[in-house]
């Protein structure tokens, strides 16, 4: 983007889908809230809670379409967006465990993988080496986001307590994946520290 007199424009990053990611980066807090202030009751605000977040991870896809469809892609999107990615999950599972329905050693595995993997793809970056999503973690991605999605809606107080093994599948299934394609991407990295000792 460029003004009239040919100098870049300030407003580039300033797009639908960064304000989408913005947008959903200011309604974690609100999740939080309802989440934690319901404190296992299951009540309306758990309800209210479980919708926000789902709508709020959905949007994930929406923008990513929209900014990749629309040439809209910026750097500044390339940062917001797995930092709201990040605190929407990384928040639901601390949430969770504050309220008892998750193992604590199960968030601090999810959250040290998540951590651990992003500041290594930065580092890399700054290194000049782009690091993309490999399938293994997109499919984690989306994995995680079911199965957060099925812990938060309280469907066992209309269908029965089964459900709630229904709910521990889905989140041992997106352990499981976390740490496999967190695997994968150490494999990747000892890859690289080999290819740039062999360059040197």
């Amino acid at each position: 983007m460029t003004s009239s007199a040919g100098t870049p424009g300030r407003s580039a990053n300033w797009n639908l889908p960064n304000a989408i990611t913005v947008v959903r980066i200011l309604a974690a807090p609100v999740f939080f809230w309802m989440l934690l202030a319901d404190d296992g009751a299951d009540g309306a605000l758990r309800w209210w809670a479980a919708v926000l977040f789902i709508v709020a991870i959905a949007t994930d896809g929406i923008d990513g379409y929209i900014a990749r469809s629309r040439g809209l892609v910026t750097d500044l999107g390339k940062i917001l967006d797995p930092i709201a990615d990040k605190l929407l999950t990384s928040g639901a599972l601390v949430c969770l465990s504050i309220l008892g329905e998750l193992w604590w050693w199960v968030t601090i595995l999810i959250i040290g993988r998540e951590v651990g993997i992003t500041v290594w793809r930065l580092l890399e970056l700054r290194r000049g080496n782009v690091v993309p999503a490999s399938s293994g973690g997109k499919l984690k991605t989306v994995v995680q986001a079911v199965a957060i999605s099925l812990a938060l809606v309280p469907l066992w107080t209309l269908l029965g307590d089964w459900v709630l093994w229904v709910n521990w599948a889905a989140m041992a299934l997106a352990l499981a994946l976390t740490l496999w394609s967190g695997f994968l991407y150490v494999r990747d990295a000892v890859r690289l520290a080999r290819g740039a000792s062999a360059a040197s």
